[in-house]
């Protein structure tokens, strides 16, 4: 697969949630595996030129990074060129516009999907940011508005003709919000618009079934995962397998989620220090317990430390709490153990036991707006 100049060794991606997929966290995907290219939570293109200190930690990388594209939002030509511009002087591989945000203060200044209402204004605004750089630009859309207003065909061929190198379509209109299904026809209409370009297709991707069931239903040449990846980073490094080999890997067990938590916390402070670290940790340490299985007394005390030393506490106080529900191995009784996750598109609908493992949560916290 190739973006731009770009060949790239997965065709998976790491699809931006706001307030989460900070550098930290794109570490740890990737060296769990699976993943060649992630993407900075959206930045404010104003924020940046002025260089607001968030916006420039929202955009800071590390080495182990090699293709990562920032997210930029706005819609005002020039600011978005400028920061094209400056993401460009950091030696940062590509620049995705943001045009599928649905929330209001997004929006309501005509970015995020207020972009795919105004095709003209929109061509001309990406065209002036390909011309000014020489590393590719890409657009994040929805399919449309609303579902009287599916733009999405449309406007790929627009960005197509006005020079973008790839495309990400999240199956869902701006109306729609995360809630609903992916429409798995609508993200195909886009692939069947463009003629030269990638089309990487998003939304509802918990699996790795779920993955190929996109790749045949829409012919993408990709497919991007957010909440999905959120609620299991090894779904890259399972996904790829899967594709490869037709063979399901066995999901992580309790010792290995602890090891990659850790990881990732270790991550959090180096980046952030200890105490601002651990406090975003919170959030992202209560969803690695959804994976535990019972996990009541570690989700008392997760909203409480502040220190790397607190949250060891923390965890060895939980695994002792945790012990009874366990065999003589440490492995969970069968019937305490997390139902796995099942791909939409294998819904039983009379069975709503299986419609409450299908569905992901829209992770809570910040819309961060810079």
């Amino acid at each position: 697969m190739r973006i731009g100049p770009y060949e790239l060794q997965s065709n998976l991606f790491l699809s931006p949630l706001a307030g989460y997929t900070n550098l930290p966290f794109r570490l740890v995907v990737r060296e769990i595996g699976g993943l060649d290219w992630t993407t900075t939570d959206l930045v404010n293109a104003r924020s940046l030129i002025e260089k607001n200190p968030r916006a420039l930690q929202m955009i800071r990388t590390a080495p182990a990074e090699k293709r990562l594209a920032v997210q930029l939002f706005g819609a005002v030509p020039e600011e978005m060129r400028d920061a094209a511009l400056i993401v460009e002087s950091l030696g940062i591989a590509s620049v995705d516009i943001n045009m599928g945000c649905p929330v209001k203060k997004v929006t309501g200044i005509g970015g995020g999907s207020a972009m795919m209402t105004e095709l003209g204004k929109t061509a001309a605004l990406v065209r002036g940011m390909v011309d000014a750089v020489k590393i590719p630009i890409t657009a994040k859309m929805r399919l449309g508005w609303d579902e009287n207003n599916l733009t999405a065909p449309d406007l790929a061929r627009v960005l197509e003709d006005a020079g973008v190198a790839a495309i990400f379509v999240h199956g869902r209109t701006r109306a729609q919000g995360f809630g609903g299904t992916v429409n798995l026809a609508g993200i195909r209409s886009v692939v069947q618009a463009v003629k030269r370009i990638p089309v990487i297709g998003n939304g509802d991707v918990t699996t790795p079934e779920a993955a190929k069931h996109m790749f045949t239903e829409t012919g993408c040449a990709g497919v991007s995962i957010g909440r999905g990846a959120f609620y299991n980073p090894w779904i890259f490094a399972h996904t790829q397998h899967y594709l490869q080999t037709g063979e399901l890997k066995t999901e992580p067990g309790y010792p290995e989620l602890v090891k990659v938590m850790r990881r990732h916390l270790d991550l959090m402070i180096e980046v952030f220090g200890e105490d601002h670290g651990c406090r975003l940790f919170r959030k992202p340490a209560s969803w690695y317990a959804k994976r535990f299985g019972p996990a009541k007394e570690f989700k008392k005390g997760v909203t409480q430390f502040g220190t790397k030393a607190e949250f060891e506490a923390l965890l060895a106080n939980y695994e002792k709490w945790r012990a009874p529900f366990c065999d003589e191995h440490g492995e969970l009784l069968p019937k305490f153990r997390p139902a796995p996750m099942v791909a939409t598109f294998m819904l039983d609908p009379d069975d709503p036991a299986v419609l409450r493992r299908a569905a992901i949560p829209v992770p809570k916290g910040p819309v961060d707006v810079w």
